[in-house]
């Protein structure tokens, strides 16, 4: 899929576009990919970066990372994606302003989104107004029950299993390996520590089967209370796994919440309890 920040980037061609943020890329957000797909034009996606949201000041949980969203519009089959920086200046356009700035140059023909869909200034255009603008558009229903906002409460609750089903896949969480207290390789399962983007939605603390890196993995959020630790830590056991990971981007899948985090009565207890944690992670399979 290619990338661009500017339509002059893309060219001149006719075009199916999807316009939306796409946090999570959920199954909602399928069917509009699958509608840009099926016009028969280059398929394409206008998303936004930063979330609109976050620009304008609002505080927003990202179910994914700029990088992340566009490597799942591109599993989703998509040819081409503009990301549209979104910033004060952007956000007073106008709709037509914003349909001569952004959809004109890429040659649009049609135009997919959701029922919802809002854009412009004030969130006053709709695919009624593209329709006067002389675009041919494509309002793809709603899928009930479905939407970011749903996720992250099932995420941010530790309800794995639920925000998979909204998602079509297992929720994730990503970061970069850095280095931790190294504590996990002398009780005999060292872990990779994930520094977290700051807006990134991280779930409720608690033990996690999962998998990352092609390994299942056993994947621990919270503070070590068993230590006394304060810091919220991301940590994953990859099941299997030798090798060196430091600096390198992990997305962690998390399948089932296994169990609240807490302090034991001696190290050996809390080696026992890891053990278990590891082969119940061993044998978990995907929720979807």
């Amino acid at each position: 899929m290619k990338v661009a920040r500017d339509p002059a980037e893309l060219g001149a061609r006719p075009r199916g576009v999807a316009i939306g943020t796409f946090d999570g890329v959920h199954l909602g957000h399928r069917r509009v990919l699958d509608a840009a797909q099926a016009t028969g034009r280059t398929s394409t996606v206008v998303t936004f970066d930063p979330h609109p949201r976050i620009a304008l000041g609002y505080e927003v949980e990202l179910l994914t990372t700029l990088e992340r969203r566009l490597e799942l519009i591109a599993e989703a089959g998509i040819e081409e994606t503009l990301v549209v920086e979104f910033d004060l200046e952007l956000a007073q356009l106008g709709p037509a302003e914003f349909v001569d700035a952004v959809l004109r140059p890429l040659s649009t023909d049609v135009v997919v989104a959701g029922a919802d869909f809002r854009f412009g200034r004030g969130r006053s255009g709709d695919l009624a107004l593209l329709a006067e603008l002389g675009f041919e558009t494509r309002v793809v229903p709603l899928v009930e029950g479905i939407s970011s906002s749903s996720i992250r409460d099932l995420f941010r609750a530790g309800e794995t299993e639920g925000a998979a089903r909204l998602l079509g896949r297992p929720p994730e969480v990503e970061g970069i390996v850095v280095s931790g207290d190294a504590r996990g390789g002398t009780l005999g399962f060292p872990t990779a520590n994930l520094r977290v983007q700051a807006d990134l939605l991280v779930p409720a603390h608690g033990i996690y089967a999962g998998a990352a890196n092609g390994h299942r993995a056993a994947i621990s959020i919270g503070t070590n209370p068993h230590y006394g630790g304060q810091e919220r830590r991301v940590e994953a056991h990859l099941i299997d796994f030798s090798g060196n990971l430091y600096g390198r981007r992990l997305v962690l899948q998390l399948w089932r919440r296994l169990r609240e985090e807490r302090a034991f009565e001696s190290e050996a207890a809390l080696v026992e309890q890891i053990a278990r944690d590891v082969d119940e992670a061993r044998g978990a399979r995907p929720p979807v």
